[in-house]
C-alpha cells in the first residue's frame, strides 16, 4: 500500500530511445487501458522527483509499484504492443503477477521442472503481507497473468489451470477483475468500478 501512486497520477517521461512512432502509439495505448476504465490517470513529467521513465530495454520489465524516484519501464521493440505496455504500467502501479498470488496453488500447478532456471524467479508465490489481492477472485484472464508456455525450456507447459479455462494470460487489453482490482487498490469512488468518467477520481 506504501508504494501508491499519490492520487493515483503517475508522471511519466518517454525517453528519446522510444523516438519511434510505434513505440509511442503502443505507450499511449497501453495508459489508455488504464485511464478509460479506471481513475488512474498519467501527465507528462514536469518536476516530479517519482516518474517512470519508458526506455528502450533489452526485454520487458518494470518494478512493482512507486520507487519514490525515476524507475524505468523498459520496451524492447517486442514489447511495443498495447497488452504488453498495460502489463508493465501495472506493475508500476503496483501489481505483481497474478500466478504469485499466495491462493494461486488452488487455481494453477506450476511445473518447475519446465521453467527456465533463470526464470523461476518469476514464478514465486508471495504471502498475504506482500500481496493483497482486495477480496477479488483469481483472474485467469489477467493482464498480469502469464500465458501457460511462459518461460518454458522444452516447449511444454509451465503453468497448468487447476479448472477448464477459455484463455490463460493475455496481453490484448486489462481484464474488467484487473480494473476492479486497481480501482479498490487506489480507492476509487467511480461509479460502476469502471470508466474514469465518473468524476469520483482516486481519493
Amino acid at each position: 500500500k506504501g508504494r501508491q501512486w499519490p492520487g493515483g497520477v503517475m508522471p511519466y517521461v518517454i525517453d528519446s530511445s522510444l523516438s519511434s512512432s510505434a513505440a509511442r502509439a503502443a505507450i499511449r495505448a497501453g495508459m489508455e487501458e488504464w485511464t478509460s476504465k479506471t481513475c488512474i490517470r498519467f501527465k507528462e513529467r514536469t518536476n516530479e522527483q517519482a516518474y517512470a521513465n519508458f526506455k528502450l530495454g533489452s526485454g520487458c520489465s518494470s518494478y512493482v509499484g512507486r520507487t519514490g524516484s525515476r524507475q524505468d519501464i523498459n520496451l524492447a521493440r517486442g514489447c511495443w504492443r498495447t497488452g504488453i505496455v498495460a502489463h508493465e504500467i501495472g506493475h508500476a502501479l503496483g501489481f505483481f503477477h497474478e500466478q504469485s498470488r499466495p491462493d494461486r496453488d488452488e487455481y494453477v500447478t506450476i511445473m518447475w521442472n519446465n521453467i527456465l532456471e533463470k526464470n523461476k524467479f518469476n514464478f514465486n508465490k508471495y504471502d498475504r503481507g506482500t500481496i493483497d489481492s482486495l477480496g477479488t477472485p483469481y483472474d485467469y484472464e489477467s493482464v498480469m497473468h502469464y500465458d501457460g508456455k511462459a518461460f518454458s525450456k522444452n516447449k511444454q507447459p509451465t503453468i497448468v489451470p487447476k479448472r477448464p479455462v477459455a484463455q490463460l494470460g493475455q496481453r490484448e487489453k486489462i481484464s474488467s477483475i484487473d480494473a476492479q482490482q486497481m480501482n479498490q487498490l487506489y480507492k476509487n469512488t467511480c461509479n460502476g468500478g469502471g470508466g474514469g468518467g465518473g468524476g469520483g477520481g482516486c481519493k
